[in-house]
């Protein structure tokens, strides 16, 4: 078995680990790993989703990081919800000055030391992550034979091109997804990895989003801090 959560941090772009310095230091580090090499600094998620989006979300994930992003959005999104806070607009998001992550307590139920972080629930991140690129239905087979072309000059071979080949070929299976996801911790972490993927600009892809939310049961005040949580990360990276 390969090692998915390397695959992951490929998968997001990220060529810096962990989620320490600031947003403008992290963006900063990454805009010159993306100069000395393209093609190895591109996400795959670039890849996947397009010139216009790919390159919004390559930048993203590079300054977040690959399972710590997706860990710790989850994470800061599940607490404030406990908290009975209102979901952050956009113009509250941390300033750029500021840490954006903090890595989720080792008793979180998030995060590397927990189930959400076993290399087989990585896995179905990823998988996760594949089927909301494929939500508004544009990968036809002659994209899927050119995705896999890029995916292979950026070092991705072997068990993981094949994994990533069958997930693309392969229709979404979201009853999987969703047994695959045991406790809250996990079900966050699965919204989340898919709302990171995509901005939700057509119906597809935001119905796609509702229905994934629904079957796992998510409340909807929950999916609304998951939505806050990575809508203003997002914004402030792209300050």
């Amino acid at each position: 078995m390969f090692d998915a959560k390397k695959l992951l941090d490929q998968f997001l772009g990220s060529q810096v680990p962990g989620v320490g310095g600031s947003v403008r230091d992290r963006a900063g580090e990454a805009m010159q790993t993306a100069k000395n090499n393209p093609m190895k600094s591109g996400a795959i998620a670039a890849v996947l989703l397009g010139t216009k989006t790919g390159r919004s979300i390559a930048g993203n994930a590079l300054a977040i990081g690959g399972l710590a992003a997706i860990a710790g959005l989850g994470y800061q999104a599940y607490k404030n919800y406990q908290a009975g806070q209102a979901p952050a607009a956009p113009s509250d998001a941390p300033s750029a000055n500021n840490p954006v992550l903090l890595p989720p307590p080792v008793d979180s139920g998030f995060g590397p030391a927990s189930p959400a972080g076993s290399n087989e629930f990585v896995l179905v991140l990823i998988r996760a992550m594949i089927a909301a690129a494929k939500a508004d239905g544009h990968i036809d087979g002659a994209e899927r034979a050119l995705i896999m072309d890029k995916i292979k000059a950026a070092d991705v071979s072997g068990e993981a091109a094949a994994f990533i080949e069958r997930e693309l070929a392969s229709p979404t299976d979201i009853d999987a997804l969703v047994a695959a996801a045991v406790t809250e911790e996990q079900r966050v972490e699965l919204y989340t990895a898919s709302r990171l993927t995509i901005e939700p600009d057509s119906r597809a892809e935001r119905g796609y989003l509702d229905l994934l939310a629904g079957r796992l049961g998510l409340a909807d005040q929950l999916v609304d801090h998951i939505e806050a949580t990575v809508s203003s990360a997002k914004t402030t990276l792209s300050q």
